[in-house]
């Protein structure tokens, strides 16, 4: 397919400015790395008890899940379904966090004597969110609990369906809420009005984590033993959901991960050797394997099939079944990894020959694109415009246009589609959500976003960038440095592995590997010592200038070991030529 061609850009570096006298506090109080306390400070931990909490996460420093809006109301609902011996119907989500929260009520609960159905949407006959359909079901089996996991919260008309067949319902979600609340018999969201929850960036996942910590403390059972069951499930959802690693997120994914370096579940175990994650001893599973490995396999399915083969995988017992549901998993992957690509060309031929990329938000939409990668496209072209962007699929027999948005900093897209009820409705959160309308008002959908984008966004918000931390000094770029990095992960959302300038570098050496695009450095600053280097992707370009060429870096400090070896290197990401 022909592409249309387009300028490159360089993108801004955006380098964060520096407090010395902090960072010397840090290092003298904490005796951290220079290099170490820059990064602290950098991020807001430039207090000293403040930097020591974030270094040093503690599961007792969890938040009392009593707190949780209407705990008790669902603390009641819960426990007096399972002293009644009532069925309770679980309904999650078809994304990973929908799943993880699924998996842990239904273990979590079938652990504690309950009897438990749990169902979790398809998306291509039931759509996002609570499909009546599944209330219907909920009432045909006798269900006298309604329990949600990461929806419900505008499940209006859903919910009041299954008030009026007479069963109890309980929300739980974490998605931002309408004017209107669900009329529910509790409704556990950390985003509702009058909220007095601590902390309000809980996963899906993280919500049932919490709430089930609660339970267990109300049944007398070791909290310990609860947090080793459950952790691992919690962190992937957090993870996998984008959701910002600071405060109970970062307790829950450094903890969570080290749970499933270790997990018991066979289906976690299958999922990760089809994976080839946490195969070598020596190398640590990390937020990143759950982001690039472990999450989209289990979103693939969700995205093409079925999610109920990765809700099955998350709580089977049965090793020989977990091996045979990982590689149904691995192999619906890879044709969804196929699919993307094919997309992701189309859109982006689509965004460039109609001018999208220069207006302040794009909306592309085709018949032929699957509902279930949409999303992923969007991300896609997001990472290459800068823009917010809907993608979107037209269904021609319903005459509906469906589909999914990413989002940049500085924009709330849930916000946007609630602006617009009288074009379109949707929701979710400020970087990601859903959105349908009749395919007629899509030029008129694709104005109004754009006008209410111009609105709220500068040129600077537009313009592509990469951040930096800040700064470097040579002498600052240590090997004992890097390797204290580790105390800062996990690294993901609100927490990005650190990145640095450093100026007036010499490309001592350039080496090509096999790949012209990836090649080997050897960087000196001035007379003094060397250090190896690396860079992806920008190899031809470096290559071009030869060496000895003085440049600013903009570079990530890490360890690389070999055959028991461990030195400083510095992956490269761009270069300013001096």
């Amino acid at each position: 397919m022909m592409s249309v061609a387009e300028p490159e850009v360089s993108p801004l570096w955006v380098v964060g400015s520096r407090d010395l006298a902090a960072e010397r506090q840090l290092v003298r109080e904490l005796r951290v790395t220079p290099l170490v306390a820059a990064v602290l400070v950098q991020r807001g931990f430039g207090d000293p008890q403040a930097a020591f909490a974030f270094l040093n996460p503690s599961l007792d420093d969890l938040h009392d899940p009593k707190k949780l809006p209407d705990y008790e109301a669902a603390r009641n609902e819960i426990l007096g379904a399972k002293e009644r011996g009532e069925l309770i119907y679980v309904h999650g989500d078809y994304d990973v966090d929908g799943v993880t929260s699924a998996a842990i009520f239904q273990r979590f609960l079938s652990r504690i004597g309950c009897k438990v159905h749990t169902h979790v949407p398809h998306r291509m006959k039931e759509g996002y969110g609570i499909h009546v359909d599944a209330v219907e079901e909920a009432i045909s089996m006798g269900a006298k609990l309604f329990l949600t996991c990461d929806c419900g919260s505008g499940a209006l008309a859903q919910i009041e369906r299954a008030k009026q067949a007479g069963m109890k319902v309980v929300v739980t979600d974490h998605h931002s809420v309408g004017e209107e609340l669900p009329k529910s018999d509790a409704f556990i969201n950390p985003h509702r009005p009058g909220s007095d929850y601590p902390f309000d960036e809980l996963s899906g996942a993280g919500v049932v984590f919490k709430l089930c910590q609660g339970l267990t403390e109300e049944l007398g059972h070791p909290v310990g033993a609860y947090h080793r069951a459950f952790l691992d499930l919690a962190a992937l959802g957090t993870v996998a959901d984008v959701m910002p690693l600071l405060g109970e997120n970062r307790i829950i994914a450094r903890f969570g991960i080290e749970r499933l370096q270790d997990t018991k579940k066979v289906g976690l175990q299958a999922l990760m050797r089809e994976s080839k994650v946490g195969l070598d001893p020596t190398k640590p599973i990390k937020a990143r394997h759950i982001g690039w490995q472990l999450g989209p396999r289990l979103n693939a399915v969700g995205r093409l099939e079925d999610a109920a083969v990765a809700l099955q995988l998350l709580i089977e017992s049965d090793s020989a079944k977990a091996v045979q549901l990982a590689a149904r998993l691995e192999a619906v992957n890879v044709e969804r990894r196929a699919q993307t690509a094919a997309i992701v060309e189309q859109a982006e031929e689509m965004v460039l020959s109609s001018g999208y990329d220069r207006r302040s938000l794009m909306v592309v939409a085709n018949e032929g694109w699957h509902s279930g990668i949409v999303g992923i496209v969007a991300g896609r072209l997001v990472e290459k415009f800068n823009r917010p962007c809907f993608v979107l699929t037209v269904n021609p027999e319903t005459g509906m246009c469906k589909g999914s948005a990413r989002g940049i900093p500085n924009f709330h897209l849930a916000a946007a589609i609630r602006a617009h009820p009288e074009l379109l409705e949707g929701g979710g959160h400020a970087m990601a959500a859903g959105c349908s309308f009749p395919v007629d008002r899509l030029e008129a959908v694709r104005s109004a976003l754009d006008t209410y984008a111009q609105e709220r966004l500068k040129p600077e918000d537009l313009a592509p960038k990469v951040v930096a931390d800040m700064e470097v000094t040579w002498d600052e770029v240590t090997l004992s440095a890097a390797e204290e990095m580790a105390s800062l992960e996990p690294f993901g959302c609100e927490n990005p592995e650190p990145v640095f300038v450093a100026r007036s570098v010499a490309l001592s050496q350039i080496r090509p590997t096999k790949n012209p695009s990836h090649v080997r450095l050897v960087l000196r600053q001035g007379g003094g010592k060397a250090f190896p280097g690396i860079a992806f992707n920008i190899g031809e370009a470096l290559s071009a200038l030869g060496a000895g060429t003085e440049v600013d870096l903009l570079f990530k400090a890490e360890v690389n070991e070999f055959q028991g070896f461990r030195e400083l290197q510095w992956q490269v990401r761009d270069f300013r030529k001096n």
